[in-house]
């Protein structure tokens, strides 16, 4: 057995624990049982039946006086009244049956295991069914004005044995633990916010946060862990209430004319913008032109500048031929050139009417005279 804690030790008193079932109806039945007061059934072999009943009654009694049931979402602590390890043992308790003696030498006390919640608020029918429930902390902002807050804080037993030697048994964990610490710790952290920034969701969970571990810094030596502090909603009296909404409103419509009023710059500059894009794609596509025009001009220019040397240089060869030309039939023989391509054009003739006598008669058969008449040399 481990070492107990006495009582004149601990921050609490032991009181003394009742049978949780009917012991004394038990023994009043045997009383009649052993004087013949009380008839049971009979059970094959005679009186053997009076004895089974004495046995299960007895089994019954045992069961019920000196071994207590640790539920899966309970912790066990056990106290000794009496004995060399009087007081409160570290020792905890899991599931299952535990020997106790009766009488109340020893009891057994049980914490929750499992989250617990404690709901603050103004509205019960909200809250959780497995949650103790308080009024909604009531909070004044850092301008002065007072709010109701409903907060859900979440929280579990670490450590049984130092939750039940620092605080107490039962319920006083919430009753002495979580709930005088609750409200103070919210007012602490909560109490800094404005009444708009209460508006703000980013700064409310920052406080929580806050409220969370000052919660876990005055309970966390108790066994006590805070896991979430949750603001689920506020409220601030009628008039109040009714202020702020028309100036969130009157603010909200002071936002939604300056967004208008960028909306509507921003779409002059988009405009602006857009226009002078045209232009410049105007002038670009201007600036195109020209230069296509230009480079074609300049073409055409070559062009013809080339087409005119070329054809300066076929007139200056052509010219050449007949200078040259000339030159030849100039020359020594040219007469005879010439009488050779007149005789060619008799050739292609196949009758011709001549004069045959006279001065400017032409005698065919006198080649002399023909001759002359070409004025062909020797």
């Amino acid at each position: 057995m481990s070492k107990g804690r006495s009582p004149g030790e601990g921050e609490f008193p032991l009181e003394p624990q009742p049978f949780r079932l009917g012991l004394d109806s038990l023994i009043e039945m045997l009383r009649k049982i052993f004087s013949g007061k009380f008839r049971i059934l009979s059970i094959g072999g005679g009186g053997k039946g009076k004895y089974i009943i004495i046995i299960i009654a007895l089994l019954v009694i045992v069961y019920n006086a000196m071994l207590e049931y640790v539920e899966p979402n309970e912790y066990g602590i056990k106290v000794v009244r009496i004995g060399a390890n009087r007081g409160v043992h570290d020792e905890v308790y899991g599931t299952g049956l535990h020997f106790v003696l009766p009488f109340g030498i020893q009891q057994m006390h049980r914490l929750p295991r499992d989250m617990q919640v404690l709901e603050l608020t103004n509205y019960p029918k909200t809250a959780s069914r497995f949650s103790r429930i308080k009024k909604a902390a009531h909070i004044q902002t850092s301008d002065g004005f007072f709010v109701d807050v409903d907060v859900s804080i979440l929280y579990r037993i670490v450590d049984p044995y130092r939750v039940f030697v620092s605080i107490g048994p039962g319920t006083l964990f919430e009753d002495n633990g979580i709930i005088p610490k609750a409200e103070p710790a919210l007012k602490t952290t909560l109490g800094e916010l404005t009444t708009e920034e209460f508006y703000n969701s980013f700064l409310r969970v920052e406080k929580t946060v806050l409220a969370r571990d000052m919660l876990n810094h005055e309970l966390n030596p108790k066994g006590i862990q805070v896991d979430h502090v949750l603001v689920r909603y506020f409220r601030y009296s009628d008039e109040i209430q009714k202020n702020i909404e028309e100036k969130k409103l009157k603010d909200q419509l002071v936002f939604k004319n300056q967004a208008e009023a960028r909306a509507a710059t921003e779409e002059a500059t988009l405009k602006k913008i857009i226009e002078e894009g045209k232009v410049s794609v105007a002038v670009e596509m201007e600036s195109g032109q020209a230069y296509v025009t230009r480079k074609n001009s300049e073409r055409d220019r070559y062009v013809r500048t080339k087409k005119a040397e070329a054809d300066l240089l076929v007139k200056l060869a052509e010219a050449e031929k007949v200078k040259l030309k000339n030159n030849a039939l100039q020359g020594r023989g040219s007469e005879r050139i010439v009488g050779l391509k007149m005789a060619d054009v008799y050739k292609g003739l196949d009758l011709i009417i001549l004069p045959s006598d006279g001065r400017g008669g032409v005698n065919p058969l006198d080649i002399g005279s023909t001759l002359r008449l070409f004025d062909v040399r020797k």
